[in-house]
Formats: structure tokens, C-alpha cells, sequence
């Protein structure tokens, strides 16, 4: 059951319309990093979670806060675009070629199709999709997931805060960074706290027995570049993460795969020479009809 306060989580006014800015808006919203992504992936991680309890509230919680950034978010981009009338537009366009290399950065379809609003879509207008969401059902995989989201939607918030100078704009992104900030450590503590519980260990899936897997090659690290500074890292020597095995090293792969069987000829389709029934047969008929 879902109810609406008709209350931002946090209020924000830009100084002045900026068209190319509520363009550059969009990827935070319907990007594939976006609010909307977000969202929507806590939400189905909530509704989908079988484990009653604090993991699953909070997925509800911080899903239904990300809604309430969804919201932020478009009222900033309606307000961008409010106040910028199309004739004053038209006008700059006409006479400074500069300003209409500018004015290219809008997106036309904020006015033509939304009304001077915001649109579930990014940057480039391309439509939010559904299969930005991971969704897999393993919480440990998720939370995973979910701290990446974070960490992306977190870059692109704060490159977007240093392209405006428009206080009331970085106020909002100012919000949105720190809530970011929280959110990556949340997931990342609620990883952490999943393995300390023995809820789900790496490798995930952990209910799938490693003895299944070809374990002489789990760990190694199989270099297939040119470049050997790799095998200074942590990943190519020593203990693993999951603590079942220790890290090696190898300069390309460690077996080789044998060369397949050549095929079986079918006789009902090869002749005795090994070439196909019909191409043997005429060639024995034209044989047969010059004595050659």
C-alpha cells in the first residue's frame, strides 16, 4: 500500500530557467544509474525478499526513499524549464550561431512532448528500461549490486555538480551526494552483516558445492595480456576473500583444450571418395560417357 505526502524530502529552487541544464538532469533520473533505476530495483528486491525481518525493511526503506528523490529530481527539471519561453529561444537562435550551438543541448521534447516537464528518460532521451534493475533473489548478490548503483549514480551527481553555478541546483545535489554517501555504506554493511550472520557466504551461490566445480582452476589468475603488473596485486597471490583457497598466478591458460574429433561421414549421404553422393554419381556418368 503506498501513500503520498505532498512534501519533498528536501526543497530546492533554482536561481533562473536553464533548458540545456534540465537536460543534463535527466541521466540522474532516468538513467541507467538513475533514481528511477534505484527505486524500482529496491522496490522489486522488497516485494521479491522471502526473509522477513531487518534486510528485507530495509530494502522497503530505502526504496521508498529513493521515490521520494524520483520526485526531487523532476520538480527541479519542471522548474529548470519553466520561465523560458520557445520565442525568446527562437530568437537567440536566429541571431548568434554560438547560441544556437548552445540551445542544441536542450531537449525539445521537454517542451513538445512533456509541457516543460521532466521525462523517465536520459539525457539523450532514451527511454528508462526495466532491465536496468538487478533483481536475482540472493540478497548478498544484491546488496553487491545495489552498493555499485550507488557508487555510479554517485559519480555522475557529483560531475553534474560542477557543471552549474546555480546555488539552488547544488543544494539539491548537495542532498543527493550525501544521501548517496549513506546508501553505499548501508549496503555495504548490510553484505558485511549478511556473511557474519552465515546467511549467504562468497563465492555466491554459496548453497552450490564447490566440489562441482573444476576447483584446480577456482583461484587462479590467468593473465592473458601482455602486461604482468597484474601479478603484483592481491588477486594473484595469497588467501582469497572467501577464505576456501589461495590466490595463484599464470601466464595464460594452465590446460589445453584437445582439438575435436573430425566428423563422422554419413554413407547414406558420401560416396566412397569422400565426396558427396550426387557429385560422385555424376561424375562416374560423365566417365562413363566420354571413356574418360
Amino acid at each position: 500500500m503506498f501513500f503520498h505526502k505532498q512534501e519533498l524530502q528536501f526543497s530546492a529552487k533554482p536561481e533562473k530557467p536553464d533548458p540545456a541544464y534540465a537536460r543534463k538532469l535527466q541521466e540522474v533520473l532516468g538513467g541507467q544509474y538513475g533514481e528511477i533505476t534505484v527505486a524500482m530495483q529496491y522496490g522489486f528486491q522488497s516485494w521479491n525478499c522471502k526473509l522477513p525481518g531487518k534486510y528485507k525493511d530495509l530494502l522497503y526503506g530505502i526504496g521508498a526513499e529513493e521515490f521520494g528523490h524520483v520526485e526531487m529530481l523532476a520538480t527541479m527539471i519542471g522548474q529548470l524549464l519553466e520561465g523560458a519561453p520557445a520565442t525568446d529561444v527562437e530568437s537567440a537562435v536566429n541571431s548568434d550561431p554560438t547560441m544556437a550551438a548552445v540551445i542544441g543541448q536542450t531537449d525539445v521534447q521537454h517542451a513538445i512532448v512533456a509541457g516543460a516537464g521532466a521525462r523517465p528518460v536520459d539525457s539523450n532521451g532514451n527511454p528508462w528500461q526495466g532491465s536496468y534493475i538487478t533483481c536475482s533473489g540472493n540478497l548478498l548478490a544484491d546488496f553487491y549490486a545495489n552498493a555499485n548503483a550507488e557508487m555510479q549514480g554517485r559519480i555522475q551527481v557529483a560531475r553534474l555538480y560542477h557543471m552549474t553555478d546555480d546555488p539552488g541546483v547544488k543544494d539539491l545535489l548537495s542532498f543527493l551526494l550525501a544521501r548517496d554517501t549513506m546508501h553505499q555504506n548501508q549496503w555495504i554493511a548490510a553484505a558485511r552483516e549478511l556473511i557474519e550472520e552465515g546467511m549467504e557466504e562468497l563465492p555466491v551461490p554459496s548453497n552450490f558445492p564447490q566440489t562441482k566445480e573444476a576447483t584446480e582452476y577456482s583461484y587462479q589468475y590467468l593473465n592473458f595480456s601482455d602486461g604482468a603488473a597484474a601479478s603484483e596485486g592481491s588477486w594473484a597471490s595469497g588467501p582469497t576473500p572467501d577464505g576456501n583457497g589461495e590466490f595463484s598466478y599464470h601466464d595464460g591458460p594452465t590446460s589445453s583444450v584437445p582439438a575435436p574429433p573430425p566428423p563422422k561421414v554419413d554413407p547414406r549421404l558420401y560416396g566412397t571418395t569422400g565426396k558427396p553422393n550426387l557429385v560422385e554419381k555424376a561424375e562416374s556418368k560423365l566417365k562413363d560417357a566420354t571413356g574418360n
